[in-house]
């Protein structure tokens, strides 16, 4: 799945080198006992990575499979003896040049900056209002630091001591990939340059990202993987006092550092619970402040992404949140009326709601089933919903409303619940209260109408308020296929106009950030299937496997399908009441399993359009960049959502 959708359906980040899985429709989303583990026999382990552009690959990898024992369960509690020490983690950030990071995995990249972060948030993000303390590469600035800390580098000693004689060595944990294998030598060798010995453990996807495992129970010092930004930050989870994942806990929460600064805390809660873009900046303009100043976390650079197109075509818009597919009807060609797009992977349906494929997003966007709005820039546009529905428009609104013992109510962790004494909360003023079972008690409710603007169906039916209703029907439904149901199990109350419209009220407490845009896909109401059947009869179950469904949908966007020859290709051709009429007759999306073949077919001219999701950051974007050069095709990189960083454990066992 392409990054640039996932990072907006999901209400929480997600680590990028997992098989990532998130919520399919619009819809915002993310044991036991402690134990240790014991190195006992080398096998050989499949590992599946999503690599780069979430193209799932499988390799073989010989690694020490760490055989799990169980240990009595205890808090972190301890200061870590190295990485308590602002001091310390100041100078690491300060010792690792991450230019010669980047350039040692995209020796294409020229522009440095372009890729180098100083925050959790990209430069051009809309909640980004740095620069913030940058900790540029300065190995002697670093050494007095270390020095102020008590680590001394004696004459002919490699690594820094104490004066306990403790090495300054520190366990550094990651995954397998070649990727990082890569960059961690050169950070090894920098730390080297600084006195601080790094001690790497290249370890399975597996054990890394386990439910019970690595990540998950803060098994690491420092620890490098990567995150996936997001139009809507959602920086609670990663960075609040009440995120840090514990025994205690169940390890509920993602600040696996152990990070309790009660200002940036407090911030990350209040910049997460307030709809206000403005009051949201202020919030998480601290927050960066304070996470650049503690350095628990640091951010290395945004992975490099690239597209290439044909000379021979114009209007493709490349931008690191939104698919190319979403400016197709502004392509325009010089030459003929066919754009041939190539992809890498094949679309398992087109059943929107239950895939969570880029190439399904993007041809769902060609025919105009996927999304209502675009997403380019890290900020929403309107599409078929229009205007967003925001309440400076006064399209939505955010009152308080009375709560009593037994209402249903959103929790400070975001879940639905039945209001009673001890429930955890935001009030109306956004404060955090303990509920006592008796007092009055005011929060904050949202209601929203989002409205359609009129369209034609690829069939030549218009669109209906009955859409609309099905859309809320089907993709509500439990047996849809849907994945996750966070905004229908936030709606309160929905009532539709006449005029493309729907009004929905939320459980008091539901303060989802994006609330302005259409949280469903929409449906063809009067569509009747070949076996005579109306879809809007239908039970939800059996949608996935119909062919008006999954394989010829109707769309509202710029073309439609006309064949799909499975394993060969998908021939799209213009939608007749399509507004606006696409500029070009036809699209034939090619599968091209192979990457290298894919970008051979692209210097050839049989490939016009090769995207992000089959591009990676590797020897093929240098190739196609090489080409560019020589003027026989165009090729861009730009900086993904998708960042490493490395987290640094304050606490140990």
């Amino acid at each position: 799945m392409s990054v640039k959708k996932l990072s907006v359906l999901l209400g929480v980040l997600v680590v990028v080198s997992m098989v990532l899985t998130a919520c399919p429709a619009p819809q915002p989303q993310v044991i036991e006992k402690i134990v240790t583990q014991v190195v006992e026999k080398e096998v050989k382990v499949v590992e599946t990575q999503v690599v780069e552009k979430q193209v799932e690959v499988e390799k073989i990898v010989t690694q020490q499979v760490e055989v799990v024992k169980e240990v009595a369960a205890e808090d972190f509690t301890t200061p870590h003896p190295i990485l308590s020490d602002v001091r310390v983690r100041q100078a690491i950030a300060s010792c690792i040049n991450r230019d010669e990071l980047i350039a040692s995995v995209y020796s294409f990249v020229d522009d440095k900056a372009a890729l180098r972060m100083d925050s959790f948030l990209p430069k051009t993000h809309w909640a980004y209002k740095g620069p913030y303390q940058d900790y540029p590469f300065d190995p002697v600035a670093a050494g007095k630091l270390l020095d102020d800390a008590g680590w001394k580098l004696k004459e002919g000693d490699t690594y820094r001591t104490n004066d306990k004689g403790d090495t300054l060595a520190l366990k550094f944990t990651t995954t397998t990939s070649a990727f990082r294998q890569t960059w961690a030598a050169v950070a090894e060798q920098d730390l080297l340059g600084c006195g601080v010995q790094l001690i790497r453990q290249h370890v399975p996807a597996s054990w890394w990202f386990g439910d019970s495992t690595g990540l998950k129970r803060r098994d690491y010092e420092l620890g490098a993987f990567a995150w996936v930004g997001q139009t809507n930050p959602q920086s609670r989870t990663l960075y609040a006092c009440n995120q840090i994942p514990l025994p205690s806990n169940n390890w509920e929460g993602q600040n696996g550092m152990g990070w309790c600064n009660e200002k940036a805390s407090n911030a990350a809660i209040q910049g997460d619970n307030n709809l206000k873009k403005e009051d949201r900046v202020k919030w998480y303009d601290i927050l960066q402040q304070e996470f650049a100043k503690d350095m628990v976390s640091l951010p290395l650079f945004q992975r490099a992404e690239g597209d290439a197109w044909s000379k021979n075509l114009e209007g493709m818009i490349v931008d690191p949140t939104e698919y190319v597919s979403a400016s197709a009807a502004d392509w325009t060609m010089k030459k003929g009326d066919t754009v041939i797009f190539g992809f890498t992977q094949e679309p398992s349906t087109l059943y929107q709601n239950t895939v969570d494929a880029a190439v399904a997003r993007e041809v769902g966007q060609l025919i105009g089933n996927s999304y209502l709005w675009t997403q380019y820039n890290y900020d929403f546009q309107p599409l078929l919903q229009d205007p967003l529905s925001t309440i400076e428009n006064n399209l939505a609104s955010n009152t308080a409303v009375d709560v009593k013992a037994g209402d249903m109510v959103y929790n400070i962790s975001g879940n639905p619940v039945k209001l009673e004494k001890g429930t955890k909360l935001f009030d109306f003023e956004g404060n955090q209260v303990e509920y006592d079972g008796s007092s009055p008690l005011k929060m904050n409710q949202l209601a929203v109408t989002y409205k359609l603007k009129p369209f034609k169906w690829s069939d030549g039916v218009d669109g209906s308020v009955e859409d609309m209703k099905l859309s809320f029907k089907q993709d509500c439904d439990k047996e849809s296929g849907a994945t996750s149901f966070i905004y229908c199990d936030a709606i309160l109350n929905t009532e539709f106009g006449t005029d493309l419209s729907a009004t929905v009220t939320y459980v008091p407490g539901f303060q989802d950030a994006i609330y302005y845009v259409y949280p469903f896909y929409i449906y063809p109401s009067h569509l009747k299937l070949a076996d005579g059947r109306m879809l809007a009869d239908v039970p939800a179950k059996e949608w996935s496997t119909l062919t008006e469904i999954a394989e010829k949908p109707l769309g509202w966007g710029p073309f439609m399908v006309e064949d799909w020859k499975k394993g060969e290709s998908m021939t799209l051709v213009a939608n007749p009441y399509a507004d606006p009429a696409p500029k070009v007759k036809k699209v034939i999306v090619k599968f091209i399993p192979d990457t290298n073949q894919a970008v051979a077919q692209l210097l050839s001219g049989d490939v016009d359009i090769l995207d992000t999701s089959t591009l990676a950051g590797g020897a093929e974007m240098q190739t196609v960049l090489d080409a560019a050069k020589a003027g026989k095709v165009n090729a861009q990189v730009i900086a993904s959502p998708t960042w490493e960083h490395i987290d640094m454990n304050l606490f140990t066992k």
